[in-house]
């Protein structure tokens, strides 16, 4: 495909699996049977999108609680009243607090990565918690023999292995998931939190080599749960030229619930380096109605008026179930917008005649 294309991260996950998770959350099922049921939801996945055509693969979380925690599992130091997050519709994330270090990953994304390589010889990408949003984890009154600094160059630290390890571990792409971005500027508007942000991931994206940068994306969205959102009545305009400060090679963005798309590609094309590619979001997870390949190819061709084609690429808005319990989207329409997506931009290359 001329135009490429990508999904974001997250599938819907089967009704098999949500119910070996509430089974092993009972004590029914041991860890190695719940580990079972998650390796065929995996190789499902695998399958199904290369089925569809996707010329990118992802493992679809089948096995992560959640795109945010899942390096916190097997770690101890930790309670569950920490940061909430509340989104439109009245409900809210809430997560852990830190309670003592040293800080470490329990589980890293390398460890998923090398389970969907084992299902095919696509390319695979593998998709990353931004060391930002753990850094929410530091408890705003501190902790007796661990400083915030010291906990930060442990997250760096670990972050920046678990990057390392995807790409030696042939990752096709390392998405970092920076959905706390738009957040940052509801929170503060003046932008402190955000640039705080950018500022930290950009310490471990500047670990890395240029040709390394390249295969490293980030991916923001105004938050993608149970229907709902936590920060979409937050302008681009002033998130994007912060978010494009970032060290990395690609950026994907939700665009296709954004309420005027045509002046956000307008700041996009105005703010984005040169060295950089796009992909913008042209299904809407949080939509239960399929888009037709019609609207994704109009979508397509609509930001290739702002955005150089050599530039540009597709995505979904956001991953469909960041979340192991959200089951407000069923999995086959997940993958009938992902369908929508690859006959749509593919029509829009032909059209654009690449």
């Amino acid at each position: 495909m001329s135009i490429p294309t990508e999904p974001i991260g997250s599938v819907p996950r089967p009704a098999a699996l949500h119910h070996a998770r509430i089974q092993h959350a009972n004590g029914r099922i041991n860890d190695e049977e719940l580990a079972e049921v998650q390796a065929q939801a995996v190789a499902d996945t695998l399958d199904r999108l290369e089925k569809l055509g996707s010329p990118v693969l992802v493992d679809g979380d089948q096995a992560k609680p959640s795109a945010v925690t899942y390096p916190l599992d097997g770690f101890t130091g930790l309670a569950p009243d920490g940061v909430a997050v509340p989104y439109a519709d009245g409900h809210v994330r809430t997560l852990p607090r830190l309670t003592a270090g040293p800080f470490r990953y329990g589980v890293r994304a390398d460890a998923y990565l090398r389970t969907a390589r084992q299902h095919t010889e696509l390319p695979v990408k593998a998709t990353a918690v931004a060391p930002s949003a753990l850094s929410l984890l530091y408890p705003a009154d501190g902790i007796d023999g661990y400083p915030r600094d010291t906990f930060l160059d442990d997250l760096l630290a670990e972050s920046e292995a678990e990057i390392r390890a995807c790409l030696d571990g042939g990752a096709h792409r390392v998405q970092l998931d920076f959905g706390e971005a738009r957040l940052a500027l509801r929170l503060d508007p003046s932008g402190g939190v955000l640039d705080e942000f950018v500022a930290l991931n950009n310490r471990v994206l500047e670990r890395f080599t240029e040709e390394e940068r390249a295969r490293i994306g980030v991916h923001t969205h105004p938050g993608a749960d149970q229907g709902s959102t936590h920060s979409l009545d937050v302008d681009y305009a002033a998130l994007l030229p912060r978010l494009f400060q970032l060290a990395a090679g690609s950026f994907f963005l939700q665009m296709a619930s954004e309420p005027d798309p045509e002046r956000v590609l307008a700041v996009v094309a105005g703010t984005l380096r040169p060295d950089s590619r796009v992909f913008v979001g042209v299904t809407d997870p949080l939509d239960s109605a399929v888009e037709p390949a019609e609207r994704v190819r109009d979508r397509v061709l609509a930001a290739a008026r702002h955005i150089p084609a050599d530039r540009l690429g597709t995505c979904d808005d956001a991953g469909f179930a960041m979340y192991a319990d959200d089951t407000a989207l069923s999995r086959e329409t997940a993958f009938a917008k992902i369908d929508a997506r690859l006959r749509g931009t593919e029509l829009a290359a032909r059209e654009l005649g690449l």
